[in-house]
């Protein structure tokens, strides 16, 4: 992509990359306290039925997906123009979605750097084989990608070892600070499950938080895999990976209901976060509808986005997502010893 269309997409940007104090503060409390407000409204109607418990739920993890949000651009440093603020914030948000603050910044800030880059994968993504890759690996790592890649493996399973086991964990090689916050999310984690199930009893805690947490990580999970695995998205060789190209096109725009973009901080415009992580989600809208040429990348729907859930390998020649199915049908001239499924 020509160095005059990427100064001028960065000119179009850079007035929208400062927060405000007090949008971002509005956005605090409009968040939180229908969050709490909700939290024991589920745990009030334990007592009616069960089903409205569940019923609540549903609204409760959507603003548990919007507090994720906050606590996300806490770690790009995009909600506060404080890097203390936005470290203090970013903690408590993070004990909330039983996310490590500073691991979660830096795995994710990799994430950003290498996304769409087949020679650096492997750190804050979605495990992604391309079809040679596939084809030419055992047959107990390609059973492993398998069960890996199942839905109800990634969206179900995923959620629960993700944030409640792997989080736990101090990467390698990780800092002291790093590896301090982690601990302090642990025990804020704790304290808080233990102050509520003190409160109103651990069954009840129990009653409410599972369906709020596994509502609120299945649709974060699906959120991350559906806006980088779409049909028609970028990947490339470390000699031609550009970050641009790989922000705008390896990014989708999902364009959503007002209301579900309202309920996940329009992460949705995911092109644009690509493209410039300091941005405040409440910002993204702009940026997107003030941009020309932001409007023109790869959109998906609710709708369109469920074929993504067939997408499995990454097709280098046809510079396309495949799944299964059509593996097979290229597999079809290899000898039986590679081609096996």
């Amino acid at each position: 992509m020509p160095n005059k269309e990427q100064d001028r997409w960065r000119s179009d940007i850079a007035p929208y990359e400062r927060s405000q104090f007090k949008r971002s503060l509005w956005q605090l409390a409009n968040t939180l306290v229908p969050f709490i407000g909700l939290w024991f409204a589920a745990y009030w109607s334990l007592s009616v039925s069960y089903w409205l418990t569940l019923a609540i739920a549903i609204p409760a993890g959507g603003f548990l997906v919007r507090i994720f949000i906050i606590f996300h651009d806490c770690c790009h440093r995009s909600f506060f123009r404080s890097k203390r603020a936005n470290a203090i914030l970013g903690t408590i948000t993070g004990i909330l979605t039983l996310s490590p603050y500073a691991q979660w910044r830096h795995t994710h800030s990799i994430h950003h750097a290498t996304s769409s880059n087949l020679d650096r994968r492997g750190v804050g993504d979605i495990w992604t084989l391309t079809v040679e890759e596939y084809l030419s690996a055992s047959r107990t790592r390609r059973l492993a990608y398998r069960i890996y890649r199942n839905p109800v493996v990634m969206f179900v399973l995923g959620p629960v070892y993700i944030f409640l086991i792997d989080y736990r964990f101090n990467r390698r090689r990780a800092s002291r600070s790093e590896r301090l916050n982690t601990y302090i999310t642990n025990a804020g984690i704790l304290a808080l499950a233990g102050l509520l199930s003190w409160a109103i009893g651990w069954q009840a805690y129990l009653l409410v938080q599972l369906p709020i947490f596994l509502l609120s990580g299945m649709a974060g999970i699906w959120l991350f895999y559906v806006q980088h695995t779409f049909e028609d998205s970028y990947f490339e060789q470390e000699a031609e990976w550009n970050y641009v190209s790989a922000a705008v096109h390896g990014s989708s725009y999902y364009k959503l209901p007002k209301v579900l973009h309202w309920i996940t901080g329009n992460i949705g415009y995911h092109h644009v976060h690509h493209l410039s992580p300091r941005v405040p989600n409440y910002h993204l809208e702009k940026v997107h509808n003030g941009t020309p040429m932001l409007q023109k990348v790869q959109t998906i729907t609710l709708l369109t986005s469920l074929k993504s859930l067939r997408f499995r390998l990454w097709h280098e020649h046809g510079k396309k997502f495949i799944g299964f199915k059509e593996l097979r049908q290229l597999a079809l001239p290899r000898s039986k010893s590679s081609s096996s499924l």
